[in-house]
């Protein structure tokens, strides 16, 4: 499947498997150097992929933190942040939230066609709202992306995301930080949910990079044949 953006799984966990607590307050996975970090990843790429949940439960911004990575765009000729992306069945989306408000780049939102009516109505010239299938389908949100000149596609969140991603086999790489604590709680959400993963015991993913970063590590999964170093 070339007819797709590189798709590039970042994501932090517990030493358990967990991406957050079972609360409302959001819990903090890493640390500044690992932010930093991911802020440049996100520098190197053309737009990034969350998930309706993601954009209403954590409200995030999607944009590069350090003024000089956003100048350096701007000189290659992009606009100073990637494109924003959102995938959902219902659009039950507040077009108030950061993800919409902030940010001098497009927002798209790719929607399930029975609600794609009601999400144009909804988010008005908040977003693009593009038709994603019924059910909703990742690669032709791919194919759409790519048509739209995206070529490295980030994907942040949350877990649902991933899971549809990994288990589509569209993605290449894996950037897994892992902090050292416990959750311990069944009720907090985690990294994966069930499904039928390309990468099993007869087929592992191949580690192409472990690094410490303070408190964390960084671990790096090359997923397909596409992946670059």
């Amino acid at each position: 499947m070339t007819n797709r953006p590189y798709v590039l799984l970042s994501c932090g966990m517990s030493l358990d498997g967990y991406l957050d607590s079972a609360g409302d307050e959001r819990l903090l996975l890493s640390n500044d150097a690992d932010f930093d970090r991911v802020d440049e990843v996100r520098a190197s790429c053309d737009a990034i992929l969350v998930g309706a949940g993601t954009v209403r439960k954590d409200n995030p911004r999607l944009l590069i933190r350090d003024e000089t990575r956003r100048k350096e765009r701007v000189a290659r000729g992009e606009r100073p942040d990637p494109v924003k992306v959102t995938v959902t069945g219902s659009c039950d989306l507040d077009p108030g939230a950061r993800f919409f408000t902030l940010g001098d780049t497009e927002k798209l939102v790719y929607c399930a066609t029975p609600a794609l009516g009601e999400a144009r109505v909804r988010l008005g010239a908040a977003a693009t709202v593009i038709d994603g299938g019924d059910p909703l389908d990742l690669v032709r949100v791919g194919a759409d992306l790519a048509g739209r000149g995206v070529r490295r596609l980030m994907v942040e969140g949350g877990g649902t995301m991933h899971t549809q991603f990994l288990t589509a086999g569209l993605a290449d790489e894996l950037q897994l930080v892992v902090a050292p604590f416990f959750v311990g709680d069944s009720a907090a959400p985690r990294f994966v949910g069930d499904g039928r993963f390309p990468w099993g015991p007869q087929h592992r993913a191949t580690l192409a990079e472990a690094r410490p970063i303070g408190d964390v590590v960084l671990l790096r999964y090359a997923l397909s044949d596409r992946f670059t170093a």
